[in-house]
């Protein structure tokens, strides 16, 4: 990169947010290009502020006068498009959130630590000239020993669809309030509601307990009657008033106090007293700041390990709420598994890294779940079962207490555990449950019924349909109610052709011996491992 006193930077999005950051980096005399997918945008934009602009990121990137990118994109393409111009070479300014996951957020900053690079993150209020004399307030201590920090943002907002409200609003809240204490939470708990667009939480209200013995409640809504963004500070000596939507009065103390009277709080109440505050605009302050960090290669006030908290703490939010308030730490690693917001994950359990937890699924306390699976729409693992590694569950399957998966299963659609031979209503049979095993490799058909208590093979094959009553061999098809064997099956997933003892795939040449219920690989031939092909009896969707 070319080197500068006067960064030039492309701006990417110019939608709602991001058109105010394309006003304001030319107004400071540092816009070079624009780009967004959106031509109607492109036009505005281009016409309006006299800069070229493209479609296409890869082509803002290659642009050999742009010494800096800012990417007001949607949330979900943060990762992959900051990654992008790190690569490229080019300083990042990203809108909150960095990322949608820690992990992400994480790699961003040690690749712009590699690439030497300038990393900022917006988080719009840590330059306010209201938080920060709010923040000279606290530290001073002229409002005494802070009790609690109370926070909310409220409108009958834009809505969106690729993040809720938790992601959508409470970063600036976050990193406000991380900014003013100067620690980080010790637990949170948090409770979400969805009211329009199941799963996608509409109202959150967040609780963080720090150390120092402050608590922060943070509450966000995009469907409130009116517009409010108001931060409340509470110390034993003063309260201030941090109110965004006030275009007068930004910041105002109150010296209220609380005196004990015969053992009994009094409550004195004062008129509040305006602080006066520098009236220039927030985001200026902030686009000023990472055009001197680009200049002078500082780190920002708001860099990426400042966003890989904010991170930290919005997953944990989530996990909270995911647990029905249940208090989380968000010093934990994060989980390195995946859980969309309308399934359940109930605690204690296991999950292996990589793995998939689909919608309106419901994963129950005391189960073990393995690496890289996959389990889809509405999918109950109930307590005590066991799942391998790499298996892959489909939509509306039960997995009842006694099911054992080995490693690489698969369980078509709406396929049927049981584990009771002989179930009543009114008769308790807890204590007659049967283990029912899945061996690695096995197919479980769409619609197919396994009866508890059976063992199916290592890579056997249950058709689709098919209501399984007893054990079934390694790599035999079994077909029909009840199920009978038909064939033998490889490993790769196609019949094979036998003859005189000998069995044979079509498909990757694998060569077995077939004795009666039993098969055997030759030395030298093997299909494990390779891409399964289409076969007569299906299984469902893969």
């Amino acid at each position: 990169m070319r080197r500068t006193e006067h960064p030039v930077v492309g701006v990417a999005g110019c939608g709602y947010w991001g058109r105010n950051l394309v006003r304001n980096f030319h107004e400071l005399g540092s816009l070079g290009a624009v780009c967004d997918v959106s031509q109607a945008n492109l036009d505005t934009m281009t016409k309006n502020f006299s800069v070229p602009g493209t479609p296409e990121f890869d082509e803002l990137l290659t642009m050999e006068n742009i010494d800096a990118v800012v990417i007001a994109a949607p949330a979900a393409q943060h990762h992959a498009m900051a990654k992008k111009a790190l690569l490229a070479g080019k300083d990042v300014f990203v809108e909150k959130p960095l990322a949608l996951h820690v992990e992400e957020g994480e790699e961003l900053v040690k690749l712009a630590r590699q690439k030497n690079r300038i990393l900022m993150v917006g988080h719009l209020l840590h330059y306010h000239p209201a938080i920060i004399e709010l923040r000279r307030l606290l530290h001073s201590g002229e409002l005494g020993k802070i009790e609690y920090i109370s926070s909310s943002r409220l409108n009958l907002g834009k809505l969106r669809t690729e993040e809720n409200i938790l992601w959508s609003f409470a970063p600036h809240d976050i990193s406000a309030i991380l900014h003013l204490l100067d620690e980080m939470p010790v637990h949170i708990s948090a409770q979400g509601a969805s009211y329009l667009n199941h799963p996608i939480s509409d109202v959150t209200f967040s609780v963080l307990s720090f150390a120092s013995g402050v608590k922060a409640h943070i509450f966000v809504s995009w469907i409130h009657p009116y517009k409010e963004q108001r931060l409340v500070v509470v110390g034993d000596r003063q309260m201030a008033v941090f109110d965004d939507t006030n275009p007068q009065q930004k910041l105002t103390v109150y010296p209220h106090r609380i005196d004990w009277v015969d053992r009994r709080p009094v409550i004195r109440k004062a008129e509040g007293t305006v602080v006066p505050i520098n009236n220039t605009e927030p985001l200026r302050l902030e686009c000023q700041h990472f055009l001197d960090c680009v200049r002078d290669r500082t780190t920002p006030n708001t860099d990426g390990e400042n966003g890989v908290k904010v991170l930290r703490i919005l997953h944990a939010c989530g996990e909270s709420i995911q647990k029905h308030g249940l208090a989380v730490s968000p010093h934990t690693a994060a989980p390195r598994y995946f859980v969309h917001p309308s399934a359940f994950v109930d605690s204690p359990c296991e999950i292996g890294d990589g793995t998939k937890v689909w919608h309106f699924s419901h994963v129950m306390a005391k189960s073990k779940i393995g690496r890289n699976c996959n389990l889809g729409q509405n999918v109950l693992v109930s307590p005590d079962v066991t799942i391998g590694d790499n298996v892959k569950i489909q939509n509306n399957v039960s997995l009842y207490t006694g099911v054992k998966l080995e490693d690489d299963v698969f369980c078509g659609p709406s396929m049927v555990f049981t584990n009771v031979i002989n179930p009543r209503s009114h008769v308790n049979r807890k204590a007659e449950y049967q283990v029912t095993l899945v061996k690695r490799g096995a197919t479980l058909g769409a619609n197919s019924t396994i009866v508890c208590g059976v063992t199916v093979g290592e890579y056997a094959f249950v058709g689709a349909g098919a209501v399984v009553t007893k054990d079934v061999p390694a790599y035999a098809l079994v077909v029909g109610v009840p199920a009978r064997q038909v064939g033998w099956m490889c490993s790769c997933g196609v019949r094979m052709e036998v003859h005189e003892g000998i069995g044979k795939c079509v498909a990757c040449g694998a060569t077995m011996i077939v004795d009666q219920d039993v098969v055997e690989s030759l030395p030298g031939h093997t299909s494990l491992d390779l891409p399964p092909r289409t076969f007569a009896a299906s299984a469902g969707n893969d």
